[in-house]
């Protein structure tokens, strides 16, 4: 499965905006793929404008500034890489089913992790919208978490929120590990097990009589 084409989906507007809709769906492929390959600073608009097939200056007619383009990649890499999350222990199951889609999803892990590195340098137009999610990823899995704490799953000592935050964090770094050695590191397998040492298991149901 990949993320490249130019596939026009049933939603997509038709009529005199239907090209214009396409022409800046291709263009975010195409810094999707450059800004994986090359990073935001070192991925040039002149890059995606080859790929597409266009001037630059064609292609500032839909993105007048860099940041919109980085922005509208950033949205869309969120949307494919996007978690939902049902209550209780079953969201154990959706991240791990996640973690396993993402890797069968071409550039999906390569530009998040080059782009949440360069957003930490100041001035990187995603810094903000890095923060904000990261934020918003981190109250979403506490409060999953303080759901297993709730039904007495959460291991003695061991809060939501630093449960949220290291998960966040083993995530991130089994992904940078994974891209530079994808045999040697298992990202789902060791994930469960992290889950494994901090979430006990669910009580069996007591036989009826």
């Amino acid at each position: 499965m990949t993320y490249i084409g130019a596939v026009v989906s049933a939603g997509r507007p038709r009529g005199p905006y239907a090209g214009a809709a396409e022409r800046r769906a291709a263009i975010v492929d195409a810094a999707f793929t450059v800004f994986a390959a090359h990073g935001y600073a070192g991925g040039s608009l002149q890059k995606v404008a080859d790929l597409v097939g266009m001037s630059q200056t064609s292609l500032l007619h839909y993105f007048p500034k860099k940041s919109d383009l980085l922005l509208a990649v950033l949205r869309k890499r969120d949307e494919m890489g996007e978690v939902v999350l049902p209550p209780g222990g079953a969201f154990i199951d959706a991240v791990l089913r996640q973690v396993r889609a993402n890797e069968t999803i071409q550039g999906v892990i390569e530009l998040y992790t080059v782009l949440a590195g360069e957003a930490v340098t100041r001035g990187n137009p995603g810094r903000e919208y890095m923060s904000r999610r990261l934020a918003g990823i981190r109250d979403e899995y506490t409060r999953k978490f303080r759901d297993l704490a709730d039904a007495g799953r959460l291991r003695p000592g061991m809060t939501p929120e630093v449960a949220a935050a290291s998960l966040v964090a083993l995530w991130d770094g089994l992904q940078l590990q994974w891209l530079l050695d994808p045999d040697a590191v298992d990202i789902a397998s060791h994930l469960q097990s992290f889950f494994d040492v901090i979430v006990l298991p669910a009580e069996s149901p007591a036989p009826s009589t």
